[in-house]
């Protein structure tokens, strides 16, 4: 009788913040969708949200959204297959808030970690509406590791949350044709 080989992965779920403003940005961050689901399991997606830049503001609106991920990488690992994914796709970095084909974060996985090039949770998940919008959506109950508050809880807390907009709903990543208006 054969033996299966015992597999010592922990699969965890990855939340993944996406965006892009630059070129076809919804085909753009549909194919970032598939190339992460080389990576694991897409277990959700959020609606596609349209949104105004932050920092260097003078560029074209971004579209955003959220992905949970069930992955067996490590963080390091998932980042680098993210950085991977963003260069083949044609990501060329050039100055903080630069405008960008697409960009791919780590925003939650697992706890707390700090190494060299990656922080979880994302440092500044907790600020910025263009990210917590999205990840409410597909996460609401999940608790920051840090500030101990939920993702539904911590958009609830933003003092602006304007320049975000639903662009596309829930299933975009399968068929960009059907567009909301909120």
């Amino acid at each position: 009788m054969a033996r299966r080989p015992v597999s010592l992965s922990v699969v965890e779920t990855a939340y993944i913040g996406l965006g892009a403003n630059l070129g076809d940005r919804a085909a753009t961050l549909r194919e970032a969708v598939r190339r992460l689901g080389e990576h694991g399991r897409v277990a959700a997606v959020s609606s596609l949200y349209e949104t105004e830049p932050v920092g260097f503001r003078e560029q074209p609106p971004f579209l955003n959204a959220a992905l949970a991920l069930e992955t067996a990488l490590a963080p390091t690992e998932l980042l680098d297959a993210l950085i991977a994914i963003e260069r083949a796709m044609g990501r060329v970095r050039t100055f903080r808030n630069a405008p960008r084909t697409l960009d791919l974060d780590i925003l939650l996985l697992g706890g707390v970690a700090h190494t060299p090039g990656l922080t979880l949770p994302h440092p500044r998940l907790h600020e910025r509406a263009f990210v917590l919008a999205p990840l409410a959506e597909i996460a609401p109950d999940v608790v920051h590791p840090v500030l101990g508050s939920s993702m539904a809880e911590l958009l609830a807390s933003l003092p602006d949350r304007s320049g975000i907009e639903v662009w596309a709903a829930p299933g975009w990543e399968r068929s960009i044709r059907e567009r909301v208006s909120c």
